[in-house]
């Protein structure tokens, strides 16, 4: 018995945690290795894309709210989420057509475009700082659970309770939808073919006569829908706060490199690893421990290796060390 309340426990805190934080990471490393891989640079606005996509869904949910619009159990902001994409959309193409086209027919250097990149962040988050304000934002409605842990102690007799959130439900359903449907995409359809042969070799893909703006105008379509998609899916699972999406640029970035950037495969595991490195490590095993170890032996301490403060640093500490001995990642990608 005391070994199943320790298998809920961890589930509880962990896995399912995780699992939920892993898929939108990975939403998020995905449109970071789409630009690396295809217009080769490191798109450091990333973090402040989600976060103008999600506001545009808040803003766009609060309005379906007031006019008492809703999905039932499942929360409004899916059905203001194709608003958020389309704001997202419009606001990537009017970046690239007035910041980034001009130095790409410059044939600027990538760190040139990285620090265009910081620039177009700080003016993002400014914008999204003054329409929406700096504090949390929440705006999740529906049922908040699919299981409860009172529900799940009643039906197993069980000490501990399991609680899946309906977030946490909606945020993998709808990653494996999306990442389905983006490996469809890129292997199946004219255009996802092009993409890729523009991504392997520019010079030879502008020979057999794909248009490289239109793999440009659909690449940032691809980005601002997966970066609208996991700012929503992150905003709904915890709140909505615009500084933090800033925050996320770290783990996203970090996923990204630890899978292989430019390698989309790479990028969804890299979500995971990072995902549960961040979990485990700042979780308190204490009340797992309690259950598997004898009483004289059980810990008096939280057993927690790093705060939650810190679980950044987590993030930081997997990032370097990928850095210093495998640039490439952990699936074949470009090198950093």
């Amino acid at each position: 018995m005391d070994l199943l309340n320790a298998i809920i426990a961890l589930a509880n805190f962990v896995i399912i945690p995780a699992t939920a934080y892993g898929a939108q990471l990975a939403l998020g490393a995905l449109g970071v290795t789409l630009v690396y891989g295809i217009l080769r640079f490191s798109n450091f606005a990333h973090g402040d894309t989600m976060a103008f996509g999600a506001m545009v869904t808040v803003l766009v949910t609060w309005l379906f709210q007031g006019w008492g619009l809703s999905l039932g159990v499942l929360p409004t902001a899916l059905l203001a989420l194709p608003f958020g994409i389309l704001g997202c959309m419009g606001l990537l193409l009017l970046t690239d057509c007035t910041v980034y086209r001009f130095y790409r027919t410059q044939k600027a250097k990538p760190v040139i475009f990285v620090i265009v990149s910081l620039g177009v962040t700080f003016i993002l988050n400014g914008i999204v700082r003054f329409i929406i304000g700096p504090d949390d934002q929440r705006f999740l409605d529906g049922e908040r659970f699919i299981v409860s842990a009172r529900s799940f102690r009643e039906m197993t007799g069980l000490r501990e309770g399991l609680a899946i959130k309906t977030t946490q439900g909606i945020t993998v359903l709808v990653a494996v939808i999306c990442v389905i449907a983006l490996f469809w995409f890129l292997n199946r359809t004219r255009t996802g073919k092009s993409m890729r042969a523009y991504s392997d070799n520019e010079d030879l893909a502008l020979l057999s006569g794909i248009d490289p703006e239109r793999v440009v105008r659909v690449t940032w379509l691809i980005v601002a829908a997966l970066a609208t998609i996991a700012g929503v899916l992150y905003g709904l699972d915890k709140s909505f706060k615009p500084f933090t999406y800033f925050q996320l640029l770290l783990p996203i970035f970090a996923a990204a490199i630890v899978g292989g950037l430019g390698n989309p495969l790479g990028a969804i595991a890299g979500g995971f690893v990072i995902a549960f490195s961040e979990v485990t490590v700042t979780y308190a095993w204490k009340k797992v421990l309690g259950y598997l170890l004898p009483d004289d032996l059980a810990p008096s301490s939280l057993v927690q290796l790093l705060s939650t403060d810190y679980k950044f640093a987590v993030s930081f500490l997997i990032l370097l060390i990928v850095l210093l001995f495998k640039p490439t990642g952990l699936f074949k990608g470009k090198s950093v």
